[in-house]
């Protein structure tokens, strides 16, 4: 198979991911291989390439939204078959036996593996995958529209999950990219309003055209008290600003694997059971919950689609923003 191998770590416009031929890998009992159609582009993927995150395996292959058809499956396989398709995300496994696989916390299991970092990943013509880690998706959407589904997609999902908001309440928006996209259509979805905070025009209209409540920028008087809200960009000098317009017992959940330093000034601001949450990686229920939501509400990203011998390229556009919403790298033909 073809793959995009990274043997060492580099700024990314030094192009240190390479084309080679590897032979095509074999699912042991447990795993499924899948040929893979598309693989989306995350910046954790640029990350891993220039050695902001410690390189655990070389040669790796990067790329953790994975998703094509099933076409070879191991002995011990039940739950999917040849022909079936199917998706790989960040999680790639956990230990199954710490204190929190065991309470339904496995996204902080401290044994878990992930892809594209300790596993090999999506940026190939084949991946494999144990069973257990692999998602079944839909069929309403193509894999170019699952593809981003599975990083920005699931994680957002856990996002606003971690608010614990009901039909009815209201939600805010903090930075307004492709992950609160889908955060967005699925809030409304469950009937909770959505009011978002973005400096950015481009991004207000695209909001506003999802169907937002209420769009403005910092500086304008957001209309009600929210009932939860989620930060995107690493700013932590947003933290204070948005615990400012949350009601009693709101959560505030922390999208970003890293931020800036966080400084709140007045106690008032976390008084009356105001929480502060960070987002840690997903779990298996995340995935399963959002991709059957996504396959019934058709839900909708904005994707530019590169071919797959162009990777290298694309990494570049993607780490200085030149890239309209998801970029999803097609690797076969639907």
């Amino acid at each position: 198979m073809k793959a995009w191998i990274l043997e060492n770590q580099a700024p990314i416009e030094e192009k240190p991911l390479v084309l080679k031929a590897l032979p095509d890998p074999e699912p042991k009992g447990h795993e499924i291989r899948i040929k893979n159609v598309a693989c989306g582009i995350c910046r954790t993927d640029i990350h891993v390439a220039e050695g902001d995150l410690p390189l655990k395996k070389s040669p790796l292959i990067l790329g953790h939204e994975v998703v094509g058809i099933v076409d070879k499956i191991g002995k011990q396989v039940t739950n999917f078959k040849i022909g079936d398709r199917a998706g790989i995300a960040w999680l790639n496994s956990t230990c199954g036996s710490c204190k929190f696989c065991l309470s339904g916390r496995e996204n902080l299991c401290p044994n878990a593996h992930f892809t594209g970092w300790d596993a090999d990943g999506g940026f190939a013509e084949f991946s494999i995958i144990s069973a257990e880690f692999a998602f079944p998706l839909g069929e309403k959407q193509t894999f170019i529209e699952l593809a981003p589904q599975m990083c920005p997609g699931i994680a957002g999902y856990r996002a606003f999950r971690l608010t614990e908001l009901k039909s009815g309440d209201k939600l805010g928006l903090y930075g307004f990219g492709p992950t609160a996209a889908y955060v967005l259509q699925v809030a409304k979805h469950k009937n909770i309003e959505v009011y978002v905070i973005t400096r950015s025009e481009k991004n207000q209209k695209a909001a506003i055209e999802l169907g937002a409540t209420w769009v403005g920028g910092y500086d304008d008087k957001i209309p009600a008290r929210l009932d939860g809200g989620i930060i995107f960009p690493p700013a932590g000098n947003i933290v204070p600003f948005a615990l400012s317009q949350l009601e009693s017992g709101a959560n505030l959940v922390l999208g970003p694997v890293t931020m800036s330093p966080i400084e709140i000034k007045d106690y008032n601001l976390i008084w009356q059971e105001r929480s502060i949450i960070s987002l840690a990686h997903i779990s298996r229920r995340d995935g399963v919950e959002f991709l059957q939501l996504a396959n019934d509400i058709n839900i909708k990203a904005s994707i530019e689609v590169f071919p797959f011998d162009d990777l290298s390229e694309v990494l570049i556009q993607v780490k200085h923003g030149k890239v309209n919403g998801n970029a999803v790298i097609q690797i076969a033909e639907e």
